[in-house]
């Protein structure tokens, strides 16, 4: 039983021994990528030492049983405890989603709805910039459209995690099933006879890819930069600060105007064209993950929704996993886990239920 965590503990001890070499740190590429590993397969072999213990403490308190019968309660104990430390081992020994480590791009977008669908993508993109600040992570608005009131057409923010997570808790590992259509049944600030209307908005979740992940040919990009738009700002409608970016092998089109300055602009597009590379050679690698994202967002209709947020009875139900709860309002600022963990064990259940 567990035969393939000898193999890893070995690994993790090589780990451990490249950490404490000074010369790896000159490299902090190398020192990152060592340090990511050595976090992934800390819980495991903690769990596995663990596991090994109690299985010696149990043989010793039975064979000392046979002499002394007060002993027979020490070694259920450590049998029960065990079998629970079993348990998260097998979980923590599923094949878990290579991106999981991943920081991410997020994207809202406006769908059905008009103005009111706009003001919904501002209060999505809003609940997940607290709940990134309540988990300590960074957040950068990389590109935006701004609808009249406020709201948001089209919104991209990079979400970045401070320093190296624990697995499972890198911004990809938690966000990832964010992905989809959400339905939003309020009665809009636009309208005058306080009737209740349903709009949708789309949510994309990309992990984010590094340079090392997706190598871009500089002769497969067409650039083109023009007049920026939107309110505000000495460098509007002034300057070609902004900046398009065409992949021509695969026709993905990436603009970006949030920045004054033409570089930065640039700079940000291609980081949301890696995301999208890195997303699309994903899903022509692994079908699973292709039927995944495919249900992120197809189109932004209110007829695939994946959530529903029910601003009259403040309740939040979430159509994949029959979640339910009747604290919208803390949820749109940004108390999330409960969603997420309900998300997260459905799909452990899936992996297990497969593996």
């Amino acid at each position: 039983m567990f035969e393939s965590c000898a193999a890893l503990e070995h690994e993790y001890d090589d780990l451990e021994r490249q950490l404490a070499d000074p010369a790896l740190h000159a490299d902090p590429a190398s020192a990152r990528r060592v340090g990511k590993r050595h976090a992934q397969l800390r819980p495991l072999v903690d769990a596995y030492r663990r596991w090994q213990v109690l299985g010696l403490d149990e043989q010793a308190a039975r064979e000392l049983a046979l002499e002394d019968p007060d002993f027979a309660a020490e070694a259920e104990a450590a049998a029960i405890e065990r079998a629970a430390v079993a348990e998260r081992l097998t979980m923590l020994l599923v094949p878990r989603d290579p991106l999981d480590d991943k920081d991410v791009i997020l994207e809202v977008k406006a769908g059905e709805g008009g103005q009111e669908s706009a003001l919904f993508a501002g209060d999505l993109l809003r609940m997940y910039l607290r709940y990134a600040e309540r988990r300590g992570w960074r957040t950068e608005i990389l590109d935006a459209e701004e609808s009249d009131l406020g709201g948001y057409k089209d919104v991209q923010v990079a979400v970045k995690a401070r320093g190296t997570t624990e697995p499972g808790e890198a911004p990809y590992a938690r966000l990832k099933f964010e992905g989809g259509v959400h339905r939003v049944q309020r009665v809009p600030v636009t309208e005058s006879q306080g009737r209740i209307h349903t709009s949708a908005a789309g949510v994309l979740v990309l992990p984010e890819a590094e340079e090392v992940d997706v190598s871009i040919d500089p002769n497969d990009l067409r650039v083109d930069v023009y007049r920026s738009s939107g309110p505000g700002g000495q460098s509007v409608n002034t300057t070609d600060s902004a900046v398009r970016i065409t992949h021509l092998p695969t026709g993905i089109v990436v603009s970006c105007q949030n920045e004054k300055s033409q570089l930065q602009n640039k700079e940000s597009a291609l980081r949301i064209l890696r995301a999208r590379l890195l997303a699309a050679a994903q899903e022509a690698a692994d079908a699973e993950a292709a039927d995944a994202r495919r249900s992120q967002v197809r189109t932004v209709d209110r007829s695939e929704r994946v959530r529903t947020y029910n601003f009259p009875e403040n309740r939040i139900a979430d159509h994949r996993v029959h979640y339910k709860a009747h604290n919208l309002d803390a949820v749109l600022d940004g108390d999330l886990d409960a969603v997420v963990e309900a998300l997260t064990e459905a799909d452990l259940a899936a992996r297990l239920a497969g593996a």
